[in-house]
């Protein structure tokens, strides 16, 4: 399919969120007539937009009208597995991702961004670094994907010369079938979402892969040669039709392995592009602003590599990596209370991001986690835990997990709810110590995201210390 081929088509869009409204509308505008259909009761705004729209839906259920069509739009929530997804192919369906389907409307270069972690911060790392170039040469930035626009609502606003940084999960890939970035950026590869993927981390790992399926030669692939997966998988840079440009905080990893990397060279963030060689920023002033953790040294080489290969000058680079202050549920500082930090990680929503987070909060932690589990390993923790967590607060669906596997390491207590989490936090929180709240689970089991989540925890914390 390609945008050519809409007009006149008839087009069902499976799911009524964010994405499966931005997808509707724009099939709608391109002349497609378009059914909407989800499993859930719709929201009032969903349906009104919808509804003023002239565009037919149903709700709660998918009937037989949605094979009643010449391709499908699928949200990236809905699993391969379920009934309507395996009789759409049955019945020779086409089914696309709504990144999938903005894409064949866009005039904008791409810059897209995948991984496992690190995917939104180093996202919003690039779109900084264009933006600060962007207002000199006249050239718009836009945002979108993952990070929580609808590619699909921005598509139009785009023009030739433009730039798109686009945040990818491995569920908006799946059903890509011709997306293809100018420049692709994979963070890393760990164990996440193994229960849409039935436990198996190749089958994860190849739904990330497809973020360069389809790029050419002259276009960049920029991964992570400090993650294990990504290290064995790029081995032989043969294979590979893009540019590859790995990044890794050792010199001594991929110095001679490649004309285009970067790494830090001592204390400086130091990229070779085409074989020259430019000291971007020392870590000291990249870290001025709570940038903090050597997780976020990954992310500020992923970006770094993703701008230089895509024409963006050093002196926009470090302005961008000099003023960035983090963003919003990602080891978000709250405030001081009593004497005690609080911390806002609501978006470690794996075993991986909790770990990350556990080793750049200084000292002890109180650590407040739980939610739903996605299927990691949590013997991989102990050794974390036992170094830093004074005490673990569990709560949700998964707390039984938790204690399970941790309460030989340290004293846990149970929460019903998160407002209970946080009050007993505050009374077991000793002076000097952070109370960390990193899940390390999705949020799905008590709230609609992490975004959700980590507000309530910010207004259960500020409440408490009026």
């Amino acid at each position: 399919m390609d945008a050519e081929s809409i007009k006149g088509s008839h087009v069902s869009v499976l799911g009524a969120k964010r994405s499966g409204i931005a997808a509707a509308l724009l099939l709608q505008r391109h002349g497609a007539h378009v059914f909407v259909s989800d499993s859930e009761p719709l929201g009032d705004h969903e349906k009104a937009c919808l509804q003023q729209s002239g565009i037919a839906f149903e709700e709660k259920g998918h009937s037989h009208k949605v094979l009643e069509a010449d391709f499908s739009v699928v949200s990236p929530g809905i699993p391969p597995h379920v009934a309507v997804i395996e009789e759409m192919g049955k019945n020779g369906i086409g089914m696309f991702s709504e990144i999938e389907l903005a894409s064949w409307f866009c005039k904008a270069r791409i810059l897209g961004v995948t991984g496992t972690d690190g995917k939104t911060t180093t996202a919003t790392l690039i779109a900084a670094m264009c933006g600060v170039e962007a207002a000199e040469r006249g050239y718009r930035v836009f945002s979108a994907g993952n990070i929580g626009v609808p590619f699909s609502s921005l598509v139009g606003k785009m023009r030739p010369g433009d730039v798109a940084v686009v945040e990818l999960s491995s569920y908006q890939l799946e059903r890509c079938t011709a997306f293809r970035p100018d420049v692709a950026v994979v963070t890393n590869i760990m164990p996440d979402h193994l229960d849409r993927y039935e436990g198996s981390m190749q089958r994860y790992a190849e739904a990330k892969y497809r973020i360069y399926a389809n790029q050419r030669q002259d276009d960049w692939l920029v991964y992570n040669a400090d993650n294990e997966t990504l290290r064995a998988h790029f081995a032989d840079h043969r294979e590979y039709v893009p540019g590859l440009i790995p990044f890794s905080k050792s010199i001594e990893r991929i110095s001679g392995v490649n004309d285009n990397y970067a790494t830090m060279d001592g204390r400086w963030l130091t990229t070779v592009i085409g074989g020259k060689k430019e000291s971007v920023i020392c870590k000291d002033d990249l870290f001025k602003r709570s940038f903090r953790g050597s997780h976020n040294l990954e992310n500020a080489l992923a970006a770094v590599c993703a701008a230089r290969v895509a024409g963006i000058g050093i002196a926009p680079v470090r302005e961008a990596l000099e003023t960035f202050g983090g963003v919003e549920h990602r080891q978000e500082f709250v405030g001081t209370f009593n004497g005690v930090d609080w911390v806002n990680d609501s978006k470690a929503t794996n075993l991986n991001a909790l770990r990350r987070a556990l080793e750049t909060v200084p000292g002890k932690v109180v650590l407040i986690a739980g939610g739903r589990e996605k299927g990691g390993d949590f013997s991989e923790l102990e050794d974390t835990v036992r170094q830093k967590v004074s005490i673990l607060v569990a709560f949700g669906e998964s707390r039984d997990k938790f204690i399970a596997a941790f309460s030989s390491l340290v004293r846990i207590v149970q929460a019903s709810s998160l407002e209970e989490a946080v009050s007993l936090a505050r009374l077991n929180a000793a002076q000097g110590e952070t109370v960390l709240f990193s899940p390390g689970c999705s949020s799905f089991d008590m709230f609609d995201n992490f975004e959700t989540r980590g507000k309530m925890f910010k207004m259960c914390v500020r409440g408490r210390a009026e």
